[in-house]
């Protein structure tokens, strides 16, 4: 089995949260997230910009098997819908890997870790109708 080569950074140019991080920026807090971490880093891939668009984020999943997990710029880029977030947090701890969030501090290596971060989600979720 081929050694496995690294995490793989993922941004986009989409707002989150109502405000826009230049893709720049972002990459930036994902390469110091990662020397902090003492991760490989490897090239972020950059997402669509067209709504609900997740074609770069299935590619980084597909290419798991050969990574050692992804870090996100933060975990706002995941999908709205829970059901897809877990698919996406199941699909990465089976393939062995974990899954990181720059901004947030976050690193979702096991299944116990997947409710904090949906409780973060659910709080800003409700915070935000407010």
């Amino acid at each position: 089995m081929a050694e496995r080569a690294g995490h793989r950074g993922y941004i986009g140019a989409r707002p989150l949260n109502g405000s826009r991080s230049p893709q720049h920026v972002q990459n930036i807090v994902i390469r110091d997230y990662a020397r902090r971490k003492n991760l490989q880093y490897l090239l972020s891939a950059a997402e669509h910009i067209m709504p609900g668009s997740y074609m770069v984020l299935e590619d980084i999943l597909d290419e798991l098997p050969r990574l050692n997990g992804l870090i996100l710029y933060s975990i706002f880029m995941l999908p709205a819908d829970e059901a897809r977030r877990r698919e996406i947090y199941d699909r990465v701890l089976r393939e062995g890997c974990d899954l990181h969030a720059a901004v947030e501090e976050i690193t979702l290596s096991s299944r116990e870790g997947i409710q904090a971060v949906e409780d973060i989600l659910l709080v800003n979720k409700y915070a935000t109708i407010l």
